[in-house]
Parts: structure tokens; sequence; C-alpha cells
């Protein structure tokens, strides 16, 4: 039999342990939106020694890109290793370019029921520029389903032949 103090403990443990992870769970930042989502991707492209985003382990393009479009990519990559050539993607898809010097961003997202469309516009190198987004909620948050870029040429899924 346990004695009362003993008790009181226990109860107390549990009762402080419970109120850290409650604390925890309050103190948690909420999912980030669709907007929120892109600004944290362009946000690493500003600036004179911005590194941009690598894409270049799988870990790295599951953070950004639904399942679908994310495991054709990973695959190309694969499949371009083994070759020993370049991947089929060869410029950065956030600012369709290989270089960058990134300035006056502009986010509109447009929500229609469960499809979150997103336009980005800036300027590379004084030059402008707009990529459209189509984003989706998936259990670890917004995901790139496609990315439409400006300069007319072929979608991100058209290009990986994503259905």
């Amino acid at each position: 039999m346990i004695a009362v103090t003993e008790l009181a403990r226990r109860v107390s443990v549990a009762a402080v342990v419970l109120v850290s992870v409650v604390a925890a769970v309050l103190a948690a930042p909420a999912p980030a939106g669709p907007k929120e989502f892109l600004e944290a991707i362009y946000k690493s492209y500003l600036g004179k020694e911005s590194k941009g985003i690598a894409l270049v382990k799988p870990a790295e393009i599951r953070r950004y890109f639904a399942p679908a479009l994310a495991a054709a990519m990973i695959k190309d990559q694969a499949e371009a290793a083994k070759r020993r050539e370049v991947p089929t993607l060869e410029s950065d898809p956030f600012i369709d370019a290989q270089d960058w010097e990134i300035a006056d961003i502009a986010i509109v997202v447009t929500a229609t029921g469960a499809k979150v469309d997103a336009s980005v516009s800036f300027t590379n190198f004084k030059e402008k520029h707009e990529i459209t987004y189509d984003l989706v909620q998936t259990p670890a948050g917004w995901r790139i389903a496609n990315i439409k870029f400006g300069s007319g040429r072929e979608s991100l899924r058209q290009f990986f032949k994503v259905k």
C-alpha cells in the first residue's frame, strides 16, 4: 500500500507533467498559412549573401513539395545521379533562374475552398518575374502541388510528367 505522502508526491509530479505538456502545446506556434509558407521560402533569397533553398536531398524536396511532385523530383535526381548527368531541373524553381539578386517581393494568395492559388512577383537583377503556385494542405503543412512560370515554359508538373 502506498503511503499518503508518496501518493501526494506522485499526484504532484503528474500534475507538473500535465501542466508542462499543456503549456508546450499552447506555446507551440500555429501552423503557418499558405502566405507565410511562401514568405519563408522567399526570405531565403533576400540579401547579397543569401543562400536560397537547395533542393538536393529528398527531405528538402519533401519539405516544400506535395508528395506526387516530390516523388517525381526525387526519382529524377536519383536516375540522373546513376547516369552521372545533371537532373532535369537545372534552375531554382522558386526564382526560375540559377543566380539571383531578389527584391520587391509581393505575394498574393487566393483561397477557393480547399484550393489555394498564389502569385509571387519579384525583381531579379532588376528584371520583373511572376511565378504562380498551386498549394495544398498536407498533414505536414502547406506544400507546392505545382509551379507555373511566367516565362511561358511548361509548369513543374508538366516538366516532371506528374498527373
